[in-house]
């Protein structure tokens, strides 16, 4: 009897461990963002992506094709910075492309943006306007071993 109470009890508290039905999930829907908020924000993130990684003559970036926005600014802006971009995945067979991985999501009315590389993970939130984005947080940087 006394197992069956400390049974019942415990089942009663690991009950109240349930999380609700609006808990965030992994697979987010990307944002769609305009051209000049999407320009900024690749703009700042590049930028700062570059003072993390190697010289642009030696690094080629392998990113995935992708027709948004937000992808076509961030690949002109690092090209603009001199690093050779490829995103149809052909590269020479001596060249080792750093892959990037980015992704878009809305927060709390704010827009989060991320650039991860197997080294080096950036993301910032934004608020975006019409006529573009500014940071709303600190540039969170991650490195990995």
């Amino acid at each position: 009897m006394r197992k069956l109470l400390s049974l019942v009890i415990g089942a009663a508290f690991l009950s109240g461990c349930q999380t609700a039905d609006n808990a965030l999930t992994t697979n987010s829907t990307p944002v769609a963002v305009s051209g000049p908020a999407a320009g900024a924000i690749a703009g700042d993130l590049a930028s700062r992506l570059t003072e993390q990684m190697g010289p642009a003559a030696t690094t080629t970036i392998k990113m995935d094709k992708d027709t948004s926005e937000y992808a076509a600014a961030l690949e002109a802006v690092l090209k603009g910075w001199g690093y050779t971009v490829v995103t149809d995945g052909s590269v020479a067979e001596d060249q080792k492309p750093l892959e990037l991985a980015w992704s878009i999501d809305s927060f709390d009315g704010q827009v989060l943006a991320r650039l991860t590389t197997p080294a080096i993970a950036l993301s910032r939130a934004y608020t975006t306007t019409a006529a573009g984005a500014t940071p709303a947080s600190p540039l969170s940087i991650m490195r990995r071993n």
